[in-house]
């Protein structure tokens, strides 16, 4: 089942807007900046929109092969992941080495943090407001100039942990 056909309260997660309508935001936000959202970046976001946890790229390989019954080249599929990270469309997960879709418009260059539940694959992005002022002031108390920070926060989500409490009574 499709997140486009999958119930807002299938696994007790808010599954937010439609595919149709993020692709459609994502080629318009691609068009606005002067650059192509192609096919092959399409079907890559689509998929990784589709399956609504971390994929790795051979995972979107073999995602993407029953569309075309071939299977795309790891070279395109990493060309269009490093264009759609670009573009601010999708996030690269270190501690997972996996990327999903950001539904959300964020700004650039604010702080995003990660919840991803161990149990269910779910991944929260939240805007990490409340720790960047301590990060900025520790990069600048040891004279540090930040390109990149990544803080991602591994454990049980509220769904699952809900569910296993049900169980255990």
């Amino acid at each position: 089942m499709s997140l486009l056909e999958r119930p807002s309260s299938c696994c007790g997660h808010d599954h937010g807007p439609s595919i149709a309508r993020l692709l459609a935001e994502a080629e318009a936000a691609c068009r606005a900046r002067g650059v192509r959202l192609t096919d092959q970046r399409r079907d890559v976001l689509h998929a990784l929109l589709e399956h609504g946890h971390p994929l790795g790229a051979y995972d979107l390989i073999e995602k993407l092969r029953p569309a075309t019954g071939r299977s795309p080249a790891p070279i395109v599929i990493y060309r269009a992941l490093d264009f759609l990270q670009q573009q601010g469309l999708i996030h690269r997960l270190e501690t997972l080495n996996a990327f999903i879709a950001c539904p959300h418009h964020h700004r650039a260059g604010e702080r995003i943090a990660f919840l991803i539940c161990e149990t269910c694959s779910h991944v929260d992005e939240v805007a990490a407001k409340e720790i960047d002022v301590a990060l900025q002031g520790l990069a600048t108390r040891h004279g540090f100039s930040t390109n990149r920070t990544v803080i991602e926060m591994a454990g049980t989500c509220r769904a699952c942990r809900t569910a296993s409490e049900a169980r255990a009574s």
